[in-house]
Parts: C-alpha cells; structure tokens; sequence
C-alpha cells in the first residue's frame, strides 16, 4: 500500500466535514464559541464625545499660549462625572471638572489634564474648585475621545468563523448584543481500545498499561472546542466495540475518535462493526510519528482512529483532527500558526514528514530549537519537555544545526 501524503491525507478527511448547527445563548456563555453570522453595530462606539482624561473640560482657545510662567484662569461652572449628563454649556472663559469617561459638555472642545492645572487634588469626594489655572494650551479636540471614533452603525465588527476571544466579548457588551447566534460545540466520542488497557486508578497486572490516551485526547478535544462524550475502553470483543460505537450513535456525536487498534492486523473487530453499519478506510500516511490512520463513518458519524501510542496519537490530533474540529465547529481558517526556529543541533528523520518534539528558546533574538529527548512514539515525557514541534518535510533524512525549519508551538 502506497504513502499517502500528510496534506492529501488530511485534504481526504477535511472534505467530509461541514459545520456543526447554530443555536444563541447569551453573551456569557459564548467565550471560545465561533459565530454562525456576521456582527454588525447596530450603534456608534463610543456612544457619546467623553473625556479620555480626569481633567477639565473647556474651549481650546481660552487657553492659548497659557504656561506655568503666564497661566490662565477659568472659572469652573460643573463637576461633571463618568455616568452623568452634563446640564450646562461652558461658555468662554468657563470650564468642567470632568473625569474620565464622562460625557463633554456642549461648548467645550478639548479636555486639559489635572497635571496640567493648579488643581491636582484627587481625594475621593472633594468638591471641585471654583476657579482654576492652567499651565499648559489645549488643542481643539485633545483628550476627547469622539462618538463613533471605534465604530460606525452598520460597521461589521466581526465576521462569521471567527471565534470569539475576551476581547471580542467585551465589544460585543458595549454594542449590546446580550444574546449570540454561535455554533454549537462539536460532540466528540472518544474511546481507546485494547485488553491491554487499564483504568488510571486500577492496580498494575502483568502486560497491562493504563489508559493514558483518553486524557491527553479528552484535554486536546476540550481545548478545542468541543464537548467531549467518555465512551471508555473497547476490549478486543466484537460486542465491546459494537455497544461503544452505538452509545456513540445514540449520543448523537458528530464525530467518533478512536485511539489504538489501527495497525495492520489489530482492528478486526472495529473494522468488521464499523463496515456492517458504514465504512472504513485504512491509510498509511507519509509521516512520523503516527503512519496508520483509519477513517470512515459509522451510522453516518465520521469516524477518525489515531494509532496507540501516545505521542503518534498527541501528532495524529494535531495534524488530522484538530483541522477537522476546527471544520465542523464552522471556523473560517483553521490553519496552524507556523513558525521558523533555528536547530540548534543536527536532527535526523526517516524521510517520512516528520514532527519532532522541540524546545525553543530565544537566544539572542533568534528562536533555536532543540530536541527536548528521543523521538520513539511512546516517549511522552519528552512531549511534556517540549513546547513545539519541528516540521521536517517528506524527503529530508538529516536537517544540519543552524538550519531554519518550520514549528508549531505548543
């Protein structure tokens, strides 16, 4: 069986996937959650000209050419605080105590700083004075942050497949959106499989391991998005397999990922319950770690098999199934920021597109990177030690010290 190339591998399963459906919740519950739709401002931000100072609002030209040697006196006609509306008019020769965030009163033009001012005192509750000297000229406009300055009504703000960060939601409260049209998280079922497997918490039998591959893959679904369903472990039964695979069904997962099993000769039972009710592709990907890959469906539900062993499983999540995430949770790009880091030593591969376990580290404003332990596909502690993974391109047996190459950061 010929090598698929990890692109065309992951172009097979990408084409399967389409996004999940929508549903709104409130503004709360959407942090990670990616649009169905597009934002738009349905008003101006910010709502109203306010002060971006604690100062005092009034006409630029009352304090031309004022300074500390010649300053100008004003006489202030209004305290005017965040939340307030302002009910006066400063006329010339007239100014605000204004704070921060408060509305500026009509005819003023700019806002002149505390410091600049003789009145500096700033303890909670003290009234403001009745006059004031400025040591410094405004211009018109300074300190004076405008209404629609951020964003215009009908001004699309953010678009659909984006996923929302903190900073998107606090945009959103200020334009009011208390209720959001987002995807729902995509229903992952996850289980291992394999006699071999034991709980985390069982005691240790001869021969056996424990299951450690549902919680890195819990956690990387978690991260991802998703919403996890726990099937648990498949023994190496027909009916095992078969049970798990319908709870997967009647859960109504949009997708099955599977961890162990998908090596030549070890997937009997899951190929056999897999194609009564569906289909199941076996591919042997040009890559290391994490050459076997399975993929197919089952009772219509895609269905994804990462090889057993934890870091070929960590690799296959990252290159296969985050992508496909990213797909069905209706993100616009799912593309892997990429990085160029320089070896800080000679790597070897096989020739396989490889993925090395790295830790990079700036060192005189260059990012080097060098392997963080041996590269076996059961070493996870050298996964826990690293903090990217180098990209070796198919072909490439041997990349020498100094040489740039591509990485994902962890």
């Amino acid at each position: 069986m010929s090598l698929l190339s990890v692109a065309e591998a992951r172009e097979r399963i990408l084409s399967y996937f389409e996004p999940v459906a929508a549903e709104t919740l409130p503004l709360a519950e959407c942090a990670g959650r990616v649009l169905a739709g597009d934002v738009t401002a349905s008003t101006e931000l910010p709502l109203f000209d306010n002060s971006s100072m604690d100062g005092f609002a009034l006409h630029a030209a009352d304090s031309a050419a004022a300074s500390p040697e010649a300053p100008r006196r004003l006489r202030v006609v209004a305290d005017i605080p965040a939340g307030a509306q302002p009910t006066v008019s400063i006329a010339a020769g007239e100014a605000a105590r204004i704070m921060t965030g408060a509305p500026l009163p009509d005819g003023a033009d700019a806002v002149l700083p505390v410091e600049d001012t003789d009145f500096q005192n700033r303890v909670a509750g003290l009234p403001a004075p009745e006059h004031v000297r400025i040591f410094k000229a405004a211009r018109p406009g300074e300190n004076v942050r405008p209404r629609g300055m951020d964003v215009h009504t009908g001004e699309v703000i953010l678009r659909a497949g984006h996923a929302l960060k903190p900073q998107d939601l606090g945009v959103l409260a200020m334009l009011g959106e208390a209720r959001v049209n987002v995807h729902h998280k995509p229903r992952v079922a996850l289980l291992s499989s394999g006699d071999e497997l034991l709980a985390v918490d069982a005691p240790l039998e001869s021969g056996k391991i424990r299951d450690s591959n549902s919680y890195t893959l819990a956690a990387l679904l978690e991260g991802a998005g998703a919403e996890v369903l726990r099937l648990g472990v498949a023994a190496d039964r027909r009916e095992a397999v078969e049970a798990l695979l319908e709870k997967a069904a009647a859960l109504q997962a949009d997708l099955i990922l599977s961890s162990a099993g998908v090596s030549v000769g070890a997937f009997d039972f899951v190929k056999e319950v897999v194609e009564a009710r569906g289909r199941l592709d076996f591919w042997r990907v040009n890559m290391r770690p994490g050459k076997p890959l399975a993929f197919g469906e089952y009772r219509g539900i895609p269905f994804i098999g990462l090889p057993g062993n934890p870091v070929s499983a960590f690799v296959g999540f990252e290159v296969f199934v985050r992508p496909a995430l990213g797909r069905l949770g209706g993100l616009k790009t799912a593309e892997r920021l990429t990085v160029r880091v320089r070896l800080g030593e000679a790597v070897e591969s096989d020739g396989r597109e490889s993925y090395l376990r790295a830790e990079v580290r700036e060192e005189a404003g260059v990012l080097v990177a060098r392997l963080s332990g041996h590269q076996g596909s059961g070493n996870l502690l050298s996964l826990v030690r690293a903090n990217a993974l180098l990209i070796i391109p198919a072909g490439v047996k041997s990349a020498p010290a100094y040489q740039e190459v591509d990485a994902w950061m962890l």
